[in-house]
This record gives C-alpha cells, structure tokens and sequence, in this order.
C-alpha cells in the first residue's frame, strides 16, 4: 500500500478523447458550400485510467502503437488536460517528448541550452554552472555554435537529452527518443539513466524496446487500447506483452 506521501504522479480515473474532422473545412465560404466537410468522429484514446507512481520508481509505458502511452506521458507534464479525471503531480518536472521540442532552429546549440533550460526554470547562473556537464555529455562541442537546423535528428536528441538531465528534477519523463541517434550514445544514455536512478530519482518511459525496459525498469505498465491491461514488476509484464504480441 502507497502512502500519500510517497506517491509523486496521481491519476485518477483519467479519460481522454479527441476529435478527429474529415475533410475538415478551412473558411467561412467552405463550410457554407462544403459543410458535410465538418463531419468528424470522437475517438478516446484513454479511458477511466487509475496509475499511482512512487518515488524513485523506474515505470515503463507499453503497448502498441496507438494505445494512449504518449498522451498519457503528455497528460503527467501538462501539456494537454484530461477531458475527465485529475492528474496530481508532486515534485519538479523534466520531460523530453518529442524530439526538439523547445529548440529554436535558427539558434546555436549553445543559444538553445540557454532557451531550454530556461524553460525547465532555471537561472542563467545556474546554466552557466551546468554548461559545461551539458556540452560534454552531449558530445557536440564542435557544433555547438552551429544553428540547430543543420543537426541530424541524432544530435536533436543528444542536445536534448543532456539538457533534461542536467535540471536536477525530481522525475523526467521520455518518450522514445531513445531510439534516435547511434549504439554508443543510447547506451551512454540509459547509464546515465541507471544513474539517475541510483539516485532516487523517477523515471517514467515509454519505449519499445523490451529487453531496455526490463532491465532499467521495476515496473510495467500495460497500455491497451486506451485501458490498463497490465501494471506489474516488469519481469511478469513483459512476459504476458511478449505472449500476447507473438
């Protein structure tokens, strides 16, 4: 049994639903001439979902492709809002859900760790003290005055990643970035990770690499057609996931 005080992400009977138009008409004179044009369908991506999250658990999010993991992810940082339900959460906040999400592409590397880690809340002087973690674990020292434009999708993820890690927050969120970039660096970043956690910290993941999530998370959690279908140690999770997927 949790105690209130452990638990850091609170979801409670959590529902989310989308409208998705066809056709969708763009102006006035459109909808007049067209207006079948704004026929649409509500599709519910979750539903009447219950997830309590310790602190200091390692929680990955599974589940095929279109089963609510990233909008559930989304709903923790707040970027979207339930249609039903409440999402309490207690403790400072990182997130890397989409890959350079925040940076601006016409300025530097350099530039854009300023911009982003103002975003996470902190002060010049503390970036200025952290720049240097930043930029060696990212590894992007020779571009780092280069426009963020020029950067493969490899180093987006490599810029961000060292950002989010480097904002001492009490829980990150990530959303599969992980699979972007080469071998050496996903395998520095799910040290890191390790780390991270060694330290206390929560983490919550959506991934689908299985054999990453069993061995860096405690616990599963099964996503299913907008429904829990699943929530364990990851060992039984991902066994039942595997059985099911086969």
């Amino acid at each position: 049994m949790k105690s209130k005080s452990d638990v850091v992400i609170d979801v409670r009977n959590v529902s989310k639903q989308f409208n998705v138009y066809f056709d969708k008409a763009n102006t006035l004179k459109e909808r007049v001439i067209f207006w079948k044009r704004n026929n649409h369908e509500v599709r519910k991506v979750l539903n009447d979902i219950n997830v309590q999250i310790k602190k200091g658990e390692t929680v990955a999010l599974i589940g095929v492709n279109g089963s609510g993991k990233s909008t559930l992810l989304k709903l923790m940082t707040k970027i979207i809002y339930p249609n039903e339900g409440e999402i309490e959460v207690n403790g400072k906040l990182t997130s890397m859900l989409e890959l350079g999400a925040g940076f601006h592409p016409d300025f530097s590397g350099l530039e854009n760790i300023y911009f982003n880690a103002s975003i996470f809340g902190l002060s010049k002087k503390e970036i200025d003290s952290r720049l240097e973690q930043i930029i060696e674990f990212s590894e992007l020292r020779d571009f780092i005055d280069n426009p963020v434009r020029t950067y493969s999708s490899g180093m987006y993820m490599r810029l961000a990643f060292s950002i989010a890690i480097n904002v001492d927050a009490d829980i990150l969120l990530i959303d599969e970035i992980l699979s972007v970039g080469d071998r050496h660096f996903q395998e520095k970043c799910y040290k890191k990770m390790q780390e991270l956690k060694n330290e206390g910290k929560t983490i919550v993941l959506v991934t689908h690499d299985l054999a990453s999530a069993e061995k860096l998370c405690d616990r599963c959690i099964w996503l299913n057609q907008g429904k829990i279908r699943m929530d364990g140690k990851s060992s039984e999770v991902l066994q039942e996931y595997i059985k099911e997927c086969s």
